[in-house]
């Protein structure tokens, strides 16, 4: 789900480290000092991963739901899966070489799904979540346009219920109009994308489903035959949001999932109108608040937070769509165990075909 890519671009490893912006953007380095993914499995459903140099230690056999891979999910002839696992856990080479992902100790589970086209079916991808859920992976990226099949939608939300965090892209205009699924699922992590300055990225859908965004312009990763691509788009975001889940999920190992998701929502850096709006949802992702901030837990017991009435106006509401996805997402989230988001910490700072799109 990329609206530019160059999946073999000749910058070595020498290079691209300096190219990777959003590392100090996000102050990845900082981040790091205190979780680098330890101990987490990365599900990534998409068009496989091949063992790249700054990739391959932290590459699991996986599994491929549809033929023409090596039968482990570690092949790629498009880049596109390899480039989101490197975003998540490439742990690059001695001397601060090769491409960094934001959790560089986690795992990444490759799941081939998707044909070198880019373009799969929704059931192939609802196979991908199954796998993963059956394998225990503990978050799940989701780089991918989709329709809401019946096995789809019963995957994306089985793994909610399983207590697996589940981040997908919202989606790039003009192909896609509104948020895609399963990011427009409630319980879902739902992406949208920023570029260098902090500002909206001009192709990031915007919507009520919108939770976070993260850097989606420019972004270099690793690439197939051992090279590096540079794209844009909300796939990019999606996967650098999921190595921040990883990277919460390696530090509070406890922490239910929805609980992991709540950190990420209420420690963004607030953009645009003052709290949560359809194109940045409830900010810029932070790490280092992410790991740090001492964010109540879930529960209104626990917060002692009384739920507000459905048809009060809070100070961040985004419409009509917004409350009543925030009403379902209630619903979901209570039906997995959990609660509803109930305090945050602010800080200014046409019918889609029936395939996948990446």
């Amino acid at each position: 789900m990329g609206t530019q890519v160059d999946p073999g671009i000749g910058n070595g490893p020498a290079r691209v480290r300096g190219d990777q912006w959003h590392l100090d953007y996000l102050r990845v380095p900082a981040a790091h000092r205190l979780s680098e993914g330890q101990g987490v499995v990365v599900a990534v459903p998409d068009t496989g991963v091949e063992p790249h140099p700054d990739l391959r230690r932290n590459l699991l056999a996986g599994e491929d739901v549809i033929p023409g891979g090596t039968g482990n999910g570690q092949s790629d002839t498009n880049s596109h899966g390899t480039g989101m696992a490197g975003l998540i856990a490439a742990h690059g080479q001695p001397k601060n070489l090769g491409a960094l992902g934001v959790a560089p100790l986690a795992k990444i589970l490759p799941i081939l799904d998707t044909p070198p086209d880019g373009l799969g079916q929704p059931d192939d991808l609802a196979a991908s979540i199954e796998f993963a859920v059956a394998r225990h992976a503990d978050i799940i990226s989701v780089s991918a346009a989709s329709m809401p099949t019946p096995r789809l939608q019963a995957a994306v939300r089985a793994a909610v219920q399983a207590n697996i965090i589940v981040v997908a892209a919202a989606g790039n205009s003009p192909r896609e109009s509104v948020v895609s699924y399963p990011a427009s699922e409630p319980g879902v992590v739902a992406v949208g994308g920023v570029d260098r300055t902090g500002n909206h990225a001009d192709f990031s859908v915007s919507g009520p489903e919108v939770d976070v965004v993260a850097p989606a312009v420019d972004i270099y990763s690793t690439s197939t035959n051992g090279r590096y691509r540079r794209s844009s788009g909300t796939s990019d975001a999606t996967a650098i949001v999921a190595g921040a889940a990883a990277l919460i999920r390696s530090k509070y190992p406890n922490l239910p999932a929805v609980e992991v998701a709540h950190r990420l929502t209420a420690t963004a850096v607030d953009k645009g109108p003052p709290g949560r709006d359809d194109q940045y949802g409830y900010g810029v992702i932070d790490l280092v608040a992410a790991l740090t901030a001492d964010v109540p837990p879930l529960g209104f017991e626990s917060t002692g937070v009384t739920a507000p009435a459905p048809t009060a106006a809070a100070p961040d509401a985004g419409g009509d769509n917004s409350t009543a996805r925030g009403l379902a997402t209630l619903s979901a989230l209570l039906a997995a165990g959990g609660a509803y988001l109930v305090w945050r910490r602010r800080r200014r700072a046409d019918d889609p075909p029936p395939r996948i799109s990446r």
